[in-house]
């Protein structure tokens, strides 16, 4: 799967359901490559497309079951290799990524908002 692919599972995720338009703009790529993209995960079985409730010409893109087991997968196999990899830190650099944390947060949170554009 390219990174573009998971990266949009994660968007999905995270956010819930999208227009492609609006989850090009966020994974920065062209409409019709998101388009593709989609398709294929489609066939997949990781989105599928929906009707918008809230206004009838507009299609959205919804994360599945699997395509959330996907990304649960993906980010449980993170952490196991963080957890192996902090294993064999000294003691002071667990304290220094311990003490760390607070600006890690704050940097994701910045890159969360910067990938969900603007406020509506």
């Amino acid at each position: 799967m390219s990174l573009t692919s998971a990266a949009t599972l994660a968007t999905l995720d995270r956010t819930g359901p999208r227009r492609i338009t609006d989850l090009a703009a966020v994974e920065g790529v062209t409409q019709p490559a998101m388009t593709a993209l989609v398709r294929v995960m489609e066939e997949s079985g990781l989105v599928e497309r929906r009707g918008d409730a809230s206004d009838k010409r507009v299609t959205l893109v919804w994360l599945t079951e699997a395509g959330a087991s996907f990304v649960r997968t993906r980010r449980q196999a993170g952490v196991h290799a963080f957890e192996r990899l902090i294993g064999e830190l000294t003691g002071d650099e667990v304290e220094a990524l311990v003490a760390a944390l607070p600006a890690l947060e704050h940097l994701a949170e910045l890159e969360s908002q910067d990938r969900e554009g603007p406020k509506q």
